[in-house]
């Protein structure tokens, strides 16, 4: 056992997540008319930007995949596949930690501000590009990358943490969003 291999294998696994998320996103998170699972919760998921999917569906198709796949990979590879069936699955989870927290809570970094930039303009402006949440490598392999300017959201569908008091864009934020209307009053 070679702790290179075992390295490889976790980053191999780690990277096949990463094609998985672009790929389900794009092949089948926008597919209209489609009644797949996975669509119809991503389509939720567009509709009401604050919607995710139950955890309980999340993991039962985790579990599907990896109960599928580790095995295989274990019985091609030995360790290695059970290395690779680990960087898959954590980086999956990790991809649902961040994908959460883009629309529930402000960036603090560099990534973060980034992330949501290229993740929003997604939701609010191009469903069509932008279907690496966590990563840009993809949509750059496959022609889907945009880089955003200034996104406008629909006050209606701005996120929580974008908002001040008075419900007008926070100022550490006007740089990357603008709020779509002004504000009625009442």
């Amino acid at each position: 056992m070679s702790i290179f291999g075992l390295l490889l294998g976790f980053l191999a696994g780690a990277t096949a997540w990463t094609l998985t998320e672009y790929g389900l996103h794009r092949g089948y998170g926008h597919k209209g008319g489609s009644k797949n699972p996975f669509t119809v919760e991503h389509l939720a998921h567009h509709t009401d930007i604050m919607y995710f999917a139950p955890g309980w569906k999340k993991f039962g198709a985790a579990f599907l995949v990896l109960g599928i796949t580790g095995p295989l990979l274990y019985l091609a590879t030995g360790i290695y596949g059970i290395a690779a069936s680990l960087g898959f699955a954590l980086t999956y989870l990790t991809y649902e930690f961040i994908h959460k927290r883009l629309h529930t809570h402000g960036p603090k970094t560099r990534y973060g501000r980034w992330a949501r930039r290229h993740h929003l303009y997604h939701h609010y402006k191009r469903p069509n590009l932008n279907h690496g949440v966590t990563t840009p490598i993809w949509d750059a392999v496959f022609g889907t990358l945009e880089v955003p300017p200034k996104i406008v959201v629909p006050r209606k569908k701005a996120l929580p943490w974008m908002l001040n008091e008075e419900g007008e864009m926070r100022a550490e934020y006007a740089e990357d969003f603008e709020l779509h209307s002004p504000r009625v009053a009442n």
